[in-house]
């Protein structure tokens, strides 16, 4: 999309504007100073203004791990397309096609490498801008990988189911981690919320005898 850094821009722009406003808006409301007032139109314009910003990070990370978590999908129907007797072009189409509605991003750099190879580009070039789109470091290993066995003239079909294996092993290897991370993020949670709510079920009943016993004349209260 050719406006997309226009528009990009304008959102800052109107982000700051609408930001600066509410800012004022609230400042002047609560009877605030005018040095406070400025300081807190100049914070929410900056926030506004860095607002878009946050949101095209947390999109291209969205985008970046679609993309991983689908090559090795990806990677396996390019096999058995490639050994179908389908030339690598039409084996990218191919899969584009088929993940289409799975991985949409994906599926959208396949078809953009397959068209620039039609219209002329070197199959290297084409498939080291897709590479450098994603700024997937699994896809520059891949491409990386099928120029490789190009230029040395070894098995495509072989490479492609190499780097499948690998994948899959680098994604449950990730998986791995990220289970063994949730113990320790649990462990907030859990002092904070559950421990306390034991604690009270567990002792609040032996509490609240012994407060009765000592609270109608025993002998700590009776003397």
């Amino acid at each position: 999309m050719e406006s997309a850094t226009s528009v990009f821009l304008a959102s800052k722009m109107v982000g700051a504007a609408a930001g600066g406003l509410v800012g004022a808006l609230l400042a002047i409301s609560s009877g605030k100073e005018m040095m406070t007032v400025v300081g807190q139109t100049v914070f929410a314009a900056g926030l506004g203004f860095m607002l878009p910003n946050m949101w095209l990070s947390m999109t291209i990370k969205k985008r970046m791990e679609a993309i991983r978590n689908g090559l090795a999908d990806a990677l396996d129907l390019m096999v058995i397309a490639v050994e179908s007797g389908l030339g690598l072009d039409a084996a990218l189409l191919r899969v584009s096609d088929e993940m289409r509605t799975v991985y949409p991003a994906l599926a959208e750099e396949f078809q953009i490498s397959t068209i620039e190879t039609q219209m002329g580009v070197l199959r290297a070039e084409a498939l080291q801008k897709m590479a450098e789109r994603t700024g997937v470091s699994e896809m520059k290993s891949l491409v990386a990988t099928i120029i490789q066995a190009e230029k040395l003239g070894t098995s495509i079909a072989k490479a492609l189911r190499t780097q499948s294996d690998s994948l899959r092993t680098k994604r449950r290897q990730k998986a791995e981690e990220r289970a063994q991370k949730t113990a320790v993020k649990l462990l907030l949670p859990l002092i904070l919320f559950i421990f306390p709510t034991i604690f009270v079920v567990l002792v609040g009943p032996a509490a609240i005898q012994l407060m009765d016993t000592f609270g109608a004349g025993g002998p700590l209260f009776g003397r």
